[in-house]
């Protein structure tokens, strides 16, 4: 016997069966399914509503396609824009608005992407002519595209999601709970007060009001382009592997750093969002403060405070400069890298491993404090997680740890060798990898070398004058001790503080630094040691691998 099924706009499911007697489909089973079981049966832009007579209601915004039809009960039409969106049109050009829709079920044909905050989420939305509508949750960014299907009023037992709907510009005066780009936009002090001015109305979003935490506040790029005089070269400060970095100035004189992805970065979305993500829940004397972003189009650009005094190496590696950074300068600021480090490894919110700690990453405000700064591939870490591994080796060699460099592997052991390093780079007025003596690697395997013939101080900067011997030798131990080839070896950030702050307890012995073997040592017993000098060139690695 042959036998069908057939489902009815109305919801109603029958089986027929063939009957070769009559020649013809008869009915052996109906069922009348739950008309809110049927795929999109209030049509596109429709909302279902299980107690309503009319089971049927087109979105605020919308209208009917057919009048007629659904006075038949027939919403197979849904509904359609009674204005078009401005990406639709050719009028001149308004931002949409957003309509907050609550108590209905959100449609689970979305596409979700991580975000840091939920304008990231609507400026995506806004730039996408496809979308419809999103929703932000948890970090997750959901996008619709296209019609809009199988909307339901909540029945009261299940949480639903909120999620905004786009609507034309001109909807906003009967929208009463929409809410647009230029809406609720005011400049932030960031002294924890907001007060908007005319000229700075449009700057940023207040991303705080009403919630427990603080989410980013978001810059308009024409704010951005104003504080930087359109980003003129003489603002400009330099550039890294994220992009050119300009000093820019609010309205009200605030000074600014703004960090502008290239698009010929290696970096790029995924190191952007990472910065965002982590340094704007970080708050600590010696972390950078993030004060903002801006994501409009194509530009994708990073808010911080200035650093007058720029960044480490722009002392310490310049014959001139370095004299500035005196012993107590110098002490004062290794001990504050400490404080960051271990704020960032043992007491922050979020359990985070650097990963690229250098001296051009240690920013310095007016007082000549550090600032560790670029979180863009920093790593959060689980409670019981203790090291990750990872194909993707990004970094820069010279403070790369062997375990890193060579394995993947990365831990907070990783940041405590970066850390070493830095600190004998800053007691020693040299870079790890530039000219040495040619029978040692780098500036580890030298100072090794020196360590033991006892002459370790000879190789510190001639432009210290520092007054005790012992507490040279005390810092220059601490810094032998971080970088050691084991990471079982190396202490802890922890340790490391406690013995920066202890000068009477007693040190560990280091081992042999890692990378520091002797090129002298591959020749053999009768090679003549080498007395000229050589250079290995500083190289930031971006990834490794294609994407």
């Amino acid at each position: 016997m042959l036998s069908r099924f057939v489902m009815e706009q109305s919801g109603q499911v029958s089986q027929l069966a063939w009957l070769d007697g009559v020649r013809d489909w008869q009915i052996l089973l109906t069922r009348l399914s739950k008309l809110s079981e049927v795929y999109a049966y209030c049509g596109a832009f429709g909302i279902f509503n299980e107690t309503s007579s009319t089971h049927c209601t087109c979105l605020q915004g919308f209208k009917p396609l057919s009048t007629e039809a659904t006075l038949l009960d027939d919403w197979s039409g849904g509904c359609v824009r009674k204005i078009p969106l401005q990406l639709e049109s050719n009028v001149t050009r308004k931002n949409d608005v957003f309509l907050k829709i609550s108590d209905v079920k959100f449609p689970a044909s979305s596409k979700e992407y991580i975000g840091p905050c939920s304008q990231w989420c609507e400026s995506g939305c806004q730039q996408n002519c496809s979308c419809t509508a999103y929703a932000y949750n948890a970090g997750t960014c959901s996008i619709l595209e296209g019609a809009l299907l199988n909307l339901q009023i909540s029945d009261g037992n299940t949480a639903n999601q909120d999620f905004y709907l786009k609507l034309a510009a001109s909807e906003l005066s009967s929208a009463g709970g929409a809410k647009h780009l230029s809406e609720d936009l005011v400049l932030y002090d960031f002294d924890g007060s907001s007060n908007a001015t005319d000229n700075e109305s449009n700057t940023g979003y207040n991303l705080t009001r009403g919630k427990k935490d603080a989410e980013l506040p978001f810059f308009s790029f024409t704010s951005v382009s104003a504080a930087t005089a359109s980003f003129s070269p003489e603002n400009k400060l330099g550039e890294g592997g994220f992009g050119p970095v300009y000093k820019g100035k609010l309205h009200k004189g605030q000074e600014i750093a703004l960090k502008r992805l290239s698009k010929r970065s290696g970096q790029g979305h995924e190191e952007f969002r990472n910065e965002i993500e982590l340094i704007a829940k970080l708050q600590h004397r010696n972390l950078v403060r993030l004060l903002g972003c801006c994501i409009e189009h194509d530009e994708n650009i990073l808010i911080y405070e200035y650093m007058p005094n720029k960044s480490l190496d722009f002392f310490i590696f310049d014959p001139n400069k370095r004299e500035m950074l005196d012993w107590g300068t110098r002490i004062h600021i290794i001990e504050g890298i400490a404080q960051g480090l271990l704020y960032l490894h043992q007491f922050s919110r979020l359990r985070i491993i650097h990963r690229d700690l250098k001296a051009s990453n240690i920013l310095l405000d007016s007082e000549m404090n550090p600032k560790i700064s670029d979180f863009g591939i920093a790593r959060i870490f689980g409670g019981n997680e203790s090291q990750a591994n990872t194909k993707r080796i990004v970094g820069t060699y010279g403070y790369m740890s062997p375990e890193y460099a060579m394995e993947g592997l990365f831990s907070i052991k990783s940041d405590v060798f970066s850390f070493g390093v830095l600190m004998l780079e800053i007691l020693f007025g040299k870079r790890n990898s530039g000219f040495y003596q040619c029978d040692s690697l780098n500036l580890l395997g030298h100072a090794w070398h020196l360590w033991n013939d006892g002459q370790v101080s000879e190789l510190l900067d001639v432009v210290l004058d520092y007054a005790c011997n012992s507490t040279v030798l005390r810092y220059i131990n601490i810094g032998l001790l971080c970088v050691q080839e084991k990471p079982t070896d190396r202490p802890t950030m922890s340790g490391i503080v406690s013995m920066l702050s202890n000068e009477v307890a007693p040190l560990p012995t280091p081992k042999q630094p890692a990378f520091s073997t002797s090129r002298a040592a591959k020749d053999t017993d009768s090679s003549p040691r080498m007395t000229g000098t050589c250079s290995v060139n500083s190289v930031t690695i971006t990834v490794i691998e294609a994407r």
